[in-house]
């Protein structure tokens, strides 16, 4: 009653961050009757991300909401080594496929994925490197946030969610420069810019690799073409790269 009765108040109220404080103490009283039972957990959970899903297509970027969210994952245990029905995974699929823009999802879908405890180590940070994560995995990941990419190319998203794959993971960022370099099209000539995080990115690239004239090009048109708004930050990424390159 009381849970139906937080429902009510949570539409109304969105933003309004002490339901959800609130919403948790009653889950947290809850749970230890119903563990033993599996499925009566599996029914609290489908129950909870239905009324989730409904404060999301109200606001799918409420920030309250997705905390209690993640409080719900680890609670529950839905994670997807945990849990497959029903599938949290699959349903960020298909929020991030609504809006493929959807910071927010994309922060989930980490969560979900690299902080799940059967293959993650505990005391690992969120984008720290991470030796347990499979690496079948860490290509799932990638190849997802690439198929979002190609959907969206000016998406920062997607490139935000590859770079943390990669650094937990800890492959290089060299291993996507064959995949970045296809949105940006005749870089020694007439260059055509499709996404300028996948000029940032190459710019690290060739930093990294010693390439300086290539990485000074890359920010150089950032900062003059592509992304004028922050021209003064691509001027101090390229004196950075500069200094550390001479």
């Amino acid at each position: 009653d009381e849970l139906a009765w937080v429902n009510e108040i949570a539409l109304a109220n969105q933003k309004n961050y002490q339901i959800w404080h609130h919403r948790q103490l009653l889950i947290d009283k809850l749970y230890p009757i119903i563990s033993s039972s599996r499925s009566a957990v599996l029914r609290l959970a489908k129950s909870e991300i239905n009324f989730l899903t409904q404060m999301f297509e109200q606001d799918s970027k409420n920030y309250h909401v997705w905390s209690y969210r993640q409080y719900v994952v680890r609670k529950l245990d839905l994670f997807p080594s945990q849990c497959e029905d029903p599938s949290e995974l699959a349903s960020i699929e298909a929020l991030i496929e609504d809006d493929v823009r959807n910071n927010s999802a994309w922060s989930h879908r980490f969560f979900l994925v690299f902080s799940d405890p059967e293959i993650s180590a505990p005391d690992c940070r969120q984008v720290e490197y991470d030796e347990r994560i499979p690496s079948d995995i860490v290509d799932r990941e990638i190849k997802f946030a690439e198929d979002a990419i190609w959907l969206a190319p000016q998406n920062q998203s997607p490139w935000n969610y590859i770079r943390g794959v990669l650094r937990k993971s800890g492959r290089e960022l060299a291993t996507e420069e064959s995949f970045a370099v296809q949105f940006v099209e005749d870089f020694d000539g007439d260059e055509k810019v499709k996404s300028t995080h996948a000029l940032d990115l190459l710019a690290e690239i060739w930093a990294a690799k010693g390439e300086k004239e290539k990485a000074a090009t890359a920010l150089a048109l950032l900062g003059d073409k592509y992304d004028p708004v922050r021209r003064k930050y691509w001027e101090w990424r390229g004196a950075q790269t500069a200094a550390a390159l001479a």
